[in-house]
């Protein structure tokens, strides 16, 4: 039997009315929710990004002025421009977008962000409030999971999370969250050996590796749910994720795919933390 698409296209659209409700509430009472939006240099992929962002703030009624430098500015232009946003009190929100050039610390510009205003979820506060439990911004993409599966009503209590990949951004803070729904987590990574045997034990299986169709069908659970977190391209240019979608969703119980599964949910969630970034400022 195919598996159930969970379509984060879907989940995000229901995510995003919600936002823009909220906004269009407060812009009722005169703070309309900003999302300050900084980028360096020219990449593709990260225009692309950010442009994708900006539909969305326009959908949901957030204004989103763009702060663009070039490839060239220097990290001490790029924090005097956060500290101008951290005591600008009409900003609600300010985005980075990553990844910086080379001669920038990431570190330092995600530290420099007023936690506040950390709509990211990256800023030190906000991680170390995530682990002790603590209301905070959450990141993006692990916020968008937990909500795929909640609104698909996916049980996670109880139940086995299996994490491929330990980065900052997805698996740490997806470890996290699983935790916080009750589920057991496991998170592999590039040093886990017989990796199939954990992945086989997998209630729910989130890959977030990068590796294009890493998840082959004979490492999955039959009838286990599979949040596929990973965007590549494939030689000849097509989007795919880390499973082999087409093979896995015969196994699975539930699948999310690439495109259309996490992606939009990560920009969902960016708006749904600027929404609630500009209710904190407003109650202040």
């Amino acid at each position: 039997m195919t598996a159930k698409i969970i379509s984060g296209k879907d989940i995000s659209s229901d995510i995003k009315n919600e936002a823009a409700a909220a906004a269009a509430a407060l812009t009722a009472v005169g703070r309309q929710p900003t999302l300050a939006v900084i980028v360096v240099g020219e990449d593709p992929a990260s225009r692309v990004y950010v442009n994708n962002k900006k539909k969305a703030c326009v959908f949901c009624g957030i204004n989103s002025p763009e702060y663009a430098f070039p490839y060239e500015t220097t990290q001490e232009t790029l924090l005097r421009c956060i500290d101008e946003l951290n005591r600008a009190p009409e900003v609600d929100g300010i985005l980075c977008q990553l990844p910086l050039p080379a001669h920038i610390d990431e570190n330092a510009v995600i530290d420099a962000i007023d936690p506040k205003k950390d709509v990211d979820g990256f800023s030190p506060v906000n991680a170390c409030n995530l682990l002790a439990g603590k209301d905070c911004f959450l990141p993006c993409t692990p916020a968008g999971i937990i909500e795929m599966l909640r609104r698909s009503g996916i049980q996670t209590a109880g139940k086995h999370c299996v994490i491929l990949g330990r980065s900052n951004i997805v698996g740490k803070p997806a470890a996290v969250l699983m935790l916080r729904e009750n589920a057991t987590v496991t998170v592999c990574h590039s040093k886990t050996k017989d990796l199939k045997s954990y992945t086989k034990s997998a209630d729910i299986l989130i890959a977030a590796i990068g590796k294009p169709n890493f998840v082959t069908a004979d490492m999955v659970k039959p009838g286990a749910a599979v949040i596929d977190v990973g965007i590549n391209r494939t030689p000849d240019g097509k989007l795919c994720g880390d499973v082999d979608f087409e093979h896995v969703k015969e196994v699975a119980g539930a699948i999310s795919p690439v495109p259309g599964g996490v992606g939009p949910m990560t920009i969902a969630m960016l708006m749904h933390n600027t929404v609630k970034a500009a209710q904190m400022h407003i109650n202040e």
